[in-house]
């Protein structure tokens, strides 16, 4: 044996590579090509099989970028093949690089029934295990020209609109082979003994016996006949590949997977496909395997497969009651957690969990979510509520300054719940299960001494392809082997069960799981953002209209399909890469499209719901959809606007230039510049703005990151800033007892902004409406608010309450969040006074400290307004954005809340003349007023039934009760799918209340009936 290891590995490699993987494949025939190129966007199987192909060969370019080209393959197994193993096989032009970011293809037999995908890894289609001889082979791939966008460089070809018709690929192979079963094998033994020898110590005395193990079967190799040679090499590997696994040996659990991102470098439209492609894969490997166990989350994906595939469909729900493909995650979609608001997230859980329960009878407990930008600390409260008690993730991992101290431990979420979490140390949720991943988790894993299991998913994912044939080979072979982690196949709730039993004590971690990246995810695509956060307010609005409706109007239907169906187009659009603005321009632009049509929708369910409640009349009836009365119309009711009790508004010029603005609640001053530089709460008489400081002064920053342009904002951009002072226009656009308005305009760089800066009677909150033609690149703006307040913490509204952080960077894990999310308010303060920041859709902000010379201590509050990346969509933001925030001085945490709610819930007026009491009011205790109304609707099953949830928004204990103005019988305390929860303390219906009392941020949910309708 040489000495030198390292010349037994080249040499390993080169024989691999050049010698024994060609040859799994023997003597090959070529199959007769035809083609036909569908005409626009992808066409049912149906329709391709009918049409009309002309003759193709290989070397032929084809498919436009996001065409597609069907190829019809024809030809013969020779008869001299009897008794061999034949596999045709298909090379669409692809390179080597990750299948999913390229071309790909779907098989399909002549009925139209799908086969099997074909990627750059997995490119054979089962003939013949073994054949007769002289078999016609005909089959079909519907071939995607999908093009390469994973190098993050600008490119027009992310929209079909921009890609141009020139052909990307060019057909290298469509032939019969035969299989090499003997050679494919010895492959695998190769490749794990190889893997061992590079991860096992030079000292290690396995390294040296796998090293000579190899030396021996590479010796009895013929190269000139590898087939004649492979069983005779494999048997010098024998002994090494049975030698059993340390009894300490790391353990762990392989589930196979396919994290398909629902859109990201490809259009929704796309992912249907690569979904069936990867499903196609997954079935026909589990006919021909019993070991493998595939998890599969997103129960839109499998809605769509039932959409589009029923055929394929079909064998998944055979699959999965025999149990090797487990529906896992309970979400429709592995979607944002940082963005994604409260009622949304809950429904994230109720239609993915609902989905699974009605197709399958799984009730799923894993919360599968590996790729999400950061987790919300709402999330453990969420998870428990919707019956499942698992989390996983992997991301976190990504972190560029800390490393996550911990593998498996209690998530400890706002409310004090918890939930058993894992992040599996391999660190990644695409594993091959190679050697080096394995080692790697087994190295990496942090409960050494106290835990000895963690998970590991494996498959290509991203872009789809799933689990492969090798990959089963390769854990076949380290189920049990010396030098490697044990490895076994198992559901993740097999994975889960065994770690919780013996790791119960497992450390706790408190918070939010704050991703140290992607932190410009907050900001990019604005209008995304903010479709998605109007929708979730018109949901809201829609769904508590139509419940007062249906309980107060003879006649009047709720709208459960329509709810439905708009329900989950928002949240599909709540993904990870959609919403957060990391998807290529052809996602975004259709977002754009989606939200407008369910705004309309969304506005035409209201209007119907408001008239048939307003009735008839000449006067008009003011609905208030928010949870806390406003101007004199209780929350969740409507009525004629009463006359206004508040101070009239006074307007006028300020010295110096500029004008004030006072409603005997604020007195505001907005310099010559526009910016505004006193805002005075009459109550304390407490100046909010720094001394020498300037409120809504927007900030210009160079924003270019050293990575993933749409995903990154990197501390480095704020060492350059423009401040943008310079003013093209100041005037009073209007001003009466009601309102006075300050219009600005600016011009910078190639873009313009007008502001309109407005104080309402009676209003305790400076509202901005802010419009702008955006034509930067690689810039971000910036709205910077220098307030006069000591605080050492923010307060950010998350859903369903609020998180705390640290202003100063004390340690890196504070100087880490740089950039921070928030959902409608942010809040800074010390004792006695605060100042809030709400806004209508603007979720990225920072906030930094700084001690003035006079002593005192600015805290800086700004919303990160636009970004202007160039990848993956080189026109990111660019054009016209109306955004809407509000400067809230000496505002406390309630006053956020109930600010918050205001610019996002407007009130709505409608001819008509009837009084409309809220179906359900909340009485808070005095002096406590923190129980807040997050949904009011019919129960999802058509019961009739009312479902109240409410939250506990001010983060601590809160009593009071729920008085009733329609006739209920019971009040039942369920989870998030409105069913009963077995330890829940009962809730009595007495004289139209119910008691309630909330730890802090406590998510209720109620379940009335029966419902009297009037």
């Amino acid at each position: 044996m040489h000495d030198d290891r390292d010349l037994v590995e080249k040499r390993l490699r080169r024989v691999l590579d050049e010698r024994i993987r060609p040859a799994v494949y023997g003597e090959a025939v070529p199959l007769a090509l035809e083609r036909w190129d569908a005409p626009g966007e992808p066409v049912p199987a149906a329709e391709a099989l009918a049409a009309d192909y002309r003759p193709a060969r290989v070397g032929e370019r084809w498919g436009p970028a996001w065409g597609t080209t069907w190829f019809r393959l024809t030809g013969r197994v020779p008869d001299g093949w009897a008794g061999r193993a034949v596999q045709a096989r298909v090379d669409l032009g692809f390179d080597r690089r990750l299948p999913g970011f390229q071309c790909e293809g779907l098989v399909h037999r002549p009925d139209g029934t799908a086969v099997k995908g074909v990627h750059p890894y997995n490119d054979w289609v089962p003939v013949a295990r073994e054949a007769v001889g002289g078999e016609e082979v005909s089959f079909l791939v519907e071939a995607a020209a999908n093009p390469i966008l994973n190098d993050p460089v600008p490119s027009d070809l992310g929209d079909r609109l921009t890609a141009g018709d020139e052909p990307l690929y060019r057909v290298l192979r469509a032939e019969l082979a035969i299989f090499e079963a003997e050679v494919w094998e010895l492959v695998r033994d190769l490749e794990v003994v190889g893997s061992l020898i590079a991860e096992l110590s030079t000292e290690d005395a396995r390294r040296f016996a796998l090293t000579r193990a190899v030396e021996n079967a590479l010796d009895a190799l013929r190269l000139d006949d590898v087939a004649g040679t492979a069983t005779a090499s494999r048997a010098r590997l024998a002994d090494v590949l049975s030698a059993p696994a340390h009894a300490s040996a790391h353990r762990l659990s392989a589930v196979g997977h396919a994290h398909i991102d629902s859109a990201w470098l490809w259009p929704l439209r796309e992912t249907v496909r690569k979904v069936a492609r990867t499903t196609a894969n997954v079935v026909g490997l589990l006919d021909t395997s019993d070991e493998l166990v595939f998890a599969m989350s997103q129960a839109q994906q499998l809605a769509w497969i039932k959409e589009h595939r029923p055929e394929l469909y079909e064998r998944v729900k055979q699959k999965v009651a025999e149990g090797g493909f487990v529906p896992v995650g309970g979400m429709w979609v592995e979607s944002d957690t940082n963005m994604v608001g409260g009622e949304a997230m809950a429904r994230q859980f109720v239609h993915g969990k609902r989905f699974f329960l009605e197709e399958f009878g799984i009730e799923t407990e894993e919360v599968w979510l590996p790729d999400s930008f950061g987790y919300t600390a709402a999330l453990p409260q969420l998870v428990k509520l919707s019956g499942s008690k698992w989390f996983l993730t992997q991301k976190i991992s990504w972190s560029q300054t800390n490393a996550f101290p911990h593998h498996t431990f209690w998530w400890e979420g706002i409310d004090g719940t918890r939930v058993f979490t894992h992040f599996p140390p391999v660190d990644t949720y695409n594993s091959d299960l190679g050697g080096g991943e394995l080692a790697h988790a087994a190295r990496n894993y942090r409960e050494k001494g106290r835990g000895t299991r963690s998970l590991v998913p494996f498959g290509f994912g991203d872009g789809g392809g799933g689990p492969t044939r090798e990959m089963l080979g390769r854990a076949r072979r380290v189920r049990d082997l010396e030098g490697s982690p044990r490895v076994e196949i198992e559901p993740p709730a097999d994975f889960f069960a065994k770690a919780h039993e013996e790791y119960p004590d497992a450390p706790v971690w408190v918070g939010e799981l704050y991703l140290e990246l992607h932190r410009g995810t907050y900001t990019s695509q604005a209008k995304t953002k903010q479709g998605n956060r109007h929708s979730e307010s018109l949901l809201r609005e829609a769904e508590l209209w139509a419940a007062t409706a249906a309980v107060r109007v003879p006649g009047y239907a709720y709208p459960y399909a329509d709810l439905d169906r708009i329900w989950k187009t928002v949240l599909l659009h709540q993904f990870h890469d959609i919403l957060p603005g990391s998807s290529i321009a052809w996602v975004h632009r259709e977002a754009r499209e989606t939200y407008a049509r369910v705004r309309e929708e969304l506005l035409t369910l209201v209007d119907t719901a408001q008239r048939a409640l307003a009735g008839d009349g000449a006067g008009t009836v003011v609905f208030n959809a928010a949870p806390h009365e406003r101007d004199g119309i209780p929350a969740g009711g409507a009525g004629p606007r009463p006359a206004r009790e508040s101070a009239p508004v006074t307007a006028g010029a300020r010295a110096g230039g500029g004008f004030v603005l006072a409603n005997g609640l604020l007195r505001i001053e907005i310099d010559e510049r526009g910016l505004v530089v006193s805002a005075v709460d009459a109550d304390s008489g407490r100046e909010a703005i720094a001394p020498g400081g300037a409120g809504n002064l927007l900030q210009l920053h160079p924003d270019f990151p050293n990575a993933w342009d749409a995903w990154d904002l990197d501390a480095f951009y704020r060492n350059r800033v423009t401040d943008l002072v310079d003013v093209e226009a100041l005037t009073l656009a209007e001003a009466d007892e009601e309102a006075a308005t300050v219009r600005l305009e600016r011009a910078f760089g190639a873009s313009r902004v007008v502001q309109l800066l407005t104080l309402r009677a009676g209003a305790r909150v400076l509202d901005i409406d802010t419009t702008i033609d955006w034509r930067e690149t690689e810039k971000v703006l910036k709205a910077a608010f220098p307030l006069d307040v000591k605080a050492d913490q923010s307060a950010a509204e998350t859903q369903f309450g609020h998180v705390f952080r640290p202003t100063h960077t004390n340690t890196s894990w504070e100087t880490a969040k740089f950039e921070i999310c928030a959902h409608r308010w942010v809040h800074v303060g010390e004792p006695g006074f605060g100042v809030a920041l709400v806004n209508d859709s603007t979720y990225g902000h920072d906030i930094t400290r700084d001690v003035r010379p006079d002593g005192g201590q600015t805290t800086t509050v700004r919303l990160s307004l636009l970004r202007a990346p160039r990848y993956p969509d080189p026109e990111t933001d660019q054009g016209e954005h109306r955004l809407r925030y509000a400067l809230a001085p000496g505002a406390d945490l309630g006053d956020a809340v109930r600010e918050g709610h205001r610019i996002n819930l407007p009130e709505r007026a409608v001819p008509g003349g009837n009084e409309v009491p809220p179906l359900v009011e909340v009485e808070n205790t005095p002096g406590a007023a923190s129980l807040t109304v997050s949904a009011v609707k019919l129960a999802d099953d058509g019961s009739g039934d009312l479902v109240v949830r409410l939250y506990e928004s001010g983060g601590r204990r809160a009593a009071g009760a729920l008085r009733l103005t329609v006739p209920v019988e019971s009040a039942t305390v369920t989870d998030l799918l409105e069913r009963p929860l077995a330890d829940a303390p009962a809730h009595e219906v007495a004289d139209g209340r119910v008691e309630v009392a909330l730890r802090p941020f406590e998510i209720l949910t109620l379940r009335l009936g029966p419902t009297a309708r009037d």
